[in-house]
């Protein structure tokens, strides 16, 4: 009898099979049990009479509780009805562990903080695993992208002493003899060095922002994919990024389409998602703002309640380009017809879910790049290598960040990422 995972039974209609899994509910009618069952890829129901089975068999069945780890055999048969399409017809069912007491998620409502609290056994139920199993899907389509288009991967590293954007929100540690580093905020100043290199480079990985934020889009630790592009400019960053967009949700609804459903999610909103993407200019953007009753002016930058106002005048996710010089990174290349402003841009997300994509063309003057560290009170030592790009074949050259967990959240529907990532890092959350 063939060991099968619940994904496959569909090609194993009225032929016996094993399934080695978890018990996830049971209802009993006297007679007959039902056993939900779990395997990681999918859920299945299945069968138990008693007048099919021997008597040792159906009474073991009786003292299962949930997440009961067991081996169930029996036959697929068809059956529209159900959720996988198919049930089990028991045959034998081998124990493997009851637990040794009640499950502490149960069929009640629990609160939220409960739930994170018990975050290694909250993965096990049906909206968490087609959740993590979209971003599964996800992370998959931002590969094949890039080496679709013949990027190479860079893995970046997590200690550094060089900031990438400002120190407030970095987290510090020791580092041997050397003083202070800290843990990576982004990988962009290294994927600057490798393009220079490979050209077309983009790393994925954690990255870590000690910013003290409690809102439904911060994690103090999550996953960003960045890349660089050498001889790119502006314009050139912005298609790359609808095109990468656009793929990825090509590919969830090609591949992760009955995960979506199973969370309700209306696809015909990520079904409308190609390029061209809509732009419009900071400038713009502060007085759409503005007309909307918001309390902005030239010069402030756009927070996440301005970011929810524009992205819900479209139905795709709107790039929001041109930002002033002084709310932005240093490393940022300011715009030779309008100094003052940048060649930046940020990609908010539509149904309210804001930024998801921070991109900009770098500086790739020396000189300038030196007097833009000043400005910004950094230290010069700590970017001696990075400078070296500039006086060794610089030229134009453009990237982005993406942060995983806010593009999750939006494909799914989610109202708060931290249902995006398997263990979320918060605030006030450090477990489990």
């Amino acid at each position: 009898m063939s060991w099968v995972y619940i994904e496959n039974l569909k090609k194993y209609i009225n032929e016996n099979v094993e399934i080695k899994g978890w018990l996830y509910n049971k209802r009993s009618s006297g007679k007959i049990h039902f056993l939900q069952i779990r395997d990681g890829t999918g859920f299945v129901q299945g069968v138990l009479e008693k007048s099919k089975v021997d008597e040792e068999i159906f009474e073991n069945a009786k003292r299962l509780r949930l997440e009961s780890s067991i081996i169930v055999q029996g036959k697929v048969r068809e059956d529209p009805r159900a959720p996988s399409g198919v049930e089990i017809e028991v045959s034998n069912l081998k124990i493997v562990q009851v637990p040794i007491e009640d499950y502490p998620i149960g069929k009640k409502e629990h609160g939220i903080d409960f739930l994170m609290d018990h975050r290694h056994l909250w993965l096990r139920s049906k909206k968490q695993f087609h959740i993590l199993r979209i971003r599964h899907e996800i992370v998959k389509a931002i590969r094949e992208f890039y080496d679709s288009r013949g990027f190479v991967l860079i893995d970046t590293p997590i200690f550094t002493g060089a900031i990438g954007e400002s120190a407030g929100n970095l987290f510090q540690v020791n580092y041997f003899d050397y003083g202070k580093a800290y843990l990576a905020q982004t990988g962009q100043l290294y994927l600057e060095a490798a393009c220079m290199a490979f050209g077309k480079v983009y790393n994925f990985g954690p990255t870590f922002r000690a910013e003290k934020s409690k809102t439904r889009r911060h994690l103090t630790e999550f996953w960003m994919n960045e890349a660089e592009v050498a001889y790119y400019e502006h314009e050139d960053n912005m298609k790359l990024q609808e095109d990468l967009v656009s793929y990825v949700i090509q590919k969830t609804l090609e591949h992760a389409e009955n995960h979506l459903k199973a969370l309700d999610r209306d696809i015909s909103k990520l079904e409308k998602i190609e390029p061209p993407f809509p732009r419009i200019s900071y400038d713009d953007a502060v007085k759409l703002l503005q007309r909307k009753g918001f309390n902005i002016k030239w010069g402030d930058d756009i927070g996440g309640d301005e970011e929810t106002a524009i992205s819900q005048e479209f139905d795709k996710p709107v790039i929001v380009f041109n930002y002033p010089r002084h709310i932005k990174a240093f490393y940022m290349q300011p715009d030779p017809q309008r100094p003052e402003v940048v060649l930046c841009d940020d990609m908010l997300a539509p149904e309210g879910y804001g930024e998801i994509i921070g991109a900009s063309q770098r500086i790739h003057d020396y000189d300038l790049l030196v007097e833009r560290i000043k400005e910004n009170n950094l230290p010069l030592e700590s970017y001696d290598w990075y400078l070296d790009l500039r006086k060794f074949g610089s030229v134009p050259h453009s990237g982005f960040g993406m942060g995983l967990e806010r593009v999750v959240a939006w494909i799914c529907g989610l109202r708060h990422i931290r249902e995006a990532i398997p263990f979320a890092r918060t605030l006030y959350r450090l477990h489990p």
